[in-house]
């Protein structure tokens, strides 16, 4: 390959190398950080870990870190595999190879297909089950399953399994020693996003400093104001359900807090949409609907408010992002999610124009053989009929010559 991750398909486990849901990715800065996101390994341009026409299989994937289109290839989990994975970051000192504890806990206790991550700082590990209910990610630990990307090395970890085994028993002990909180204030954790060796978004902000006040005045000032004031006020329109306006605030309340968890719930609770549910507990981890709401509204917003940094009220969109990181990086993937799409309405028209003909020459061919079949079957016919006359012909002599 070129700089990018050098990959050792052998060493992966067959149930990853058969599926299609394969994308490169590469390192872009975000937020002042360096983040690796998914790439398109068919054409080089944006890709998604929720948008299945952005995958491929595996030998396209590689071959797009050997042209450089990318860094890396990635794994993305579907709701459709039964595959889970647990990230460990920073546990894993990369000189040394000394490796921390509590990973080593996860690692020996999953006994599954296991690989250093990109960086050399963390591991993957890779087993069958379902994701227990709540809360996916604490401290440096981060289970997911579905709508995310694992970046894969193939650098697998001597001593665990070279394939993928099913270990639901230990993954809902891992998730519940390591992941869920053990008390009230671990509901609050710094909810970074994820880290750096997987599809990680931008990090919250701790610049932002606004009061209450002027946070509200800010948002309803900025180019998307009035859904903002009509989120704020309790009103429902455009929304399917009250839920889904509910965790759209918090998107919005996200960005202009720089994810304090704590602002954006004194926020909320001064709004029109607060009701009873907000502090009713809804998950197996004691969480309330109203922290789950925060949290995942946190996980999900890619950029943040930044007072000196340029971003203006009114450059600011509904899901939190800036307007003009979002029409760039949006204008660029439809962009190049028509062209994948046109490419694969070409190359179906093609395969159905293929089997058409196809058709028409396997009719043909039937039509030929059953002529072929009369003409044998007529042919049959006559011999076994002119036999038949010689038959009775040679008896009718045979009796002549007999009586005479």
């Amino acid at each position: 390959m070129s700089d990018g991750v050098d990959v050792d398909l052998d060493v992966l486990p067959a149930e990853l190398r058969e599926r299609e849901q394969w994308v490169g990715w590469r390192v872009e800065e975000r937020g002042g950080k360096a983040t690796k996101v998914p790439v398109n390994a068919a054409t080089g341009g944006y890709g998604s870990a929720t948008d299945a026409v952005t995958w491929a299989d595996v030998a396209t994937a590689v071959d797009a870190v050997e042209s450089g289109e990318a860094d890396g290839i990635g794994f993305v989990f579907t709701d459709e595999d039964p595959l889970v994975g647990v990230d460990l970051d920073d546990c894993r000192d990369p000189e040394t190879g000394a490796v921390e504890e509590d990973a080593t806990d996860i690692i020996e206790r999953l006994d599954s297909y296991t690989e250093v991550s990109p960086s050399g700082t963390g591991f993957h590990v890779l087993v069958e089950g379902e994701l227990p209910e709540g809360r996916n990610r604490r401290g440096s630990v981060e289970c997911y399953e579905t709508a995310r990307f694992f970046t894969v090395t193939g650098d697998h970890v001597s001593g665990t399994p070279t394939r993928i085994a099913r270990r639901q028993d230990a993954l809902r002990g891992i998730h519940r020693e390591y992941v869920q909180p053990d008390d009230e204030s671990a509901l609050t954790d710094d909810v970074a996003t994820a880290p750096a060796d997987s599809a990680g978004d931008a990090a919250p902000s701790s610049e932002v400093d606004l009061g209450d006040e002027e946070l509200v005045e800010k948002a309803m000032g900025a180019s998307n104001g009035e859904k903002f004031e009509r989120l704020w006020n309790g009103r429902l329109g455009g929304y399917d359900s009250q839920s889904e306006a509910d965790m759209a605030f918090c998107c919005l309340l996200a960005f202009w807090t720089g994810g304090d968890q704590a602002q954006m719930d004194r926020l909320f609770r001064e709004s029109g949409l607060l009701r009873e549910k907000w502090d009713e507990v809804h998950y197996a981890d004691g969480s309330t609907y109203g922290e789950k709401t925060i949290e995942r509204a946190v996980q999900r917003t890619s950029e943040f408010y930044e007072p000196e940094g340029g971003e203006t009220a009114g450059d600011v969109e509904e899901d939190g992002q800036s307007a003009t990181s979002r029409d760039d990086r949006g204008e660029a993937y439809l962009a190049e999610k028509n062209r994948v799409l046109g490419d694969r309405v070409e190359t179906l028209e093609a395969r159905l124009e293929e089997k058409d003909d196809r058709i028409a020459e396997l009719e043909t061919m039937v039509e030929r053989l059953k002529s072929e079949r009369d003409a044998a079957q007529a042919e049959l016919d006559r011999e076994t009929e002119s036999g038949g006359s010689e038959s009775s012909m040679w008896g009718r002599t045979k009796n002549w010559f007999d009586s005479e």
